[in-house]
């Protein structure tokens, strides 16, 4: 049937207001099943700086938190490295003790150890982690230690890092905007120095002398100790890192946490409304029909 003349007005208005309501359940059926409120920050008024800047903050955050879990693994694998040094470290000066107190010393299996130790120490500075070369500083793609290119000493020596192939950059980490840990060594610091020049000495020594001995297990005993000041130093960087990152994971999840609450809609409360919207726009639908049908006729009947 036409819509009469004198219902127009009603039914466009009743109409209006029916699209309204479907537009608006429209928007929460949206939030239903995104939980949040908007899909952009057009829809979030006021708070939409807020909400910007949170999320980049988490992003910041975010992103020194990995450099900080990247550098931890890096620095464990230098400090099991470094231990590994020690230890050999450690062992060549226990052989040159007891080469200085014997009577009679072999000095081919003194050399031959000094020589295997000299190798094995060349190889720990050589240590990879991610396919990068942890001790070259930033030439992290060529093996630090090249001991074809390390001369024989003779005693007396003196400091020689000719076997070194790296550079004199160390390696650090950003973990917050305002604070950066170097955490890095290179393998020409004085304390692999003075292990290297040790066991270069005894490795190619023709015969061990009074001299060559007492040089090499002074050089041996210093570098024990200032291979422990190395690794002090690395453990105190890993605290600074691991102390750096919880502060940053903590931030992390403060910030994660105020920015949902500013976006998240109560879904239950959402689906509730839906609901009444629902009955409501069932309601205006069934009156819309009621108005369009009516007429003269049925007025006086």
């Amino acid at each position: 049937m036409a819509m009469r003349v004198a219902t127009f007005g009603i039914s466009e208005q009743m109409i209006a207001a029916a699209l309204r309501t479907q537009s608006t359940m429209a928007d929460m059926q949206i939030q239903e099943a995104s939980g949040v409120t908007s899909s952009d920050f057009g829809g979030y008024g006021s708070s939409s700086q807020q909400i910007l800047n949170l999320q980049v903050s988490v992003t910041r955050a975010q992103s020194y938190v990995d450099a900080a879990t990247q550098a931890s693994s890096k620095v464990e694998v230098m400090y099991s490295a470094m231990s590994s040094i020690a230890d050999v470290i450690t062992q060549f000066r226990s052989v040159l003790t007891a080469a200085t107190s014997a009577t009679t010393t072999d000095a081919t299996t003194v050399s031959q150890s000094a020589s295997d130790m000299l190798a094995q120490l060349a190889s720990l500075l050589n240590t990879q982690y991610g396919g990068d070369y942890v001790f070259g500083g930033a030439r992290t793609d060529q093996a630090p230690v090249d001991t074809s290119a390390y001369p024989a000493m003779t005693s007396p020596s003196s400091a020689d890092t000719s076997y070194y192939q790296g550079d004199d950059e160390l390696a650090s980490v950003r973990v917050s905007e305002s604070q950066t840990v170097s955490y890095g060594v290179t393998a020409d610091n004085s304390a692999f120095e003075q292990a290297m020049r040790a066991m270069n000495l005894i490795a190619n020594a023709t015969t061990l002398s009074t001299d060559t001995l007492n040089e090499a297990l002074d050089l041996a005993e210093s570098a024990v100790d200032a291979v422990g000041n190395v690794q002090s130093k690395i453990s105190n960087a890993a605290s600074a890192i691991e102390r750096a990152s919880g502060f940053q994971t903590e931030y992390l999840t403060y910030a994660s946490t105020l920015a949902s609450d500013l976006t998240s809609v109560d879904v239950a409360a959402v689906t509730a409304q839906l609901s009444t919207y629902q009955a409501q726009l069932t309601a205006s639908y069934a009156a819309i029909s009621k108005v369009q049908s009516l007429n003269l006729a049925s007025y006086l009947s």
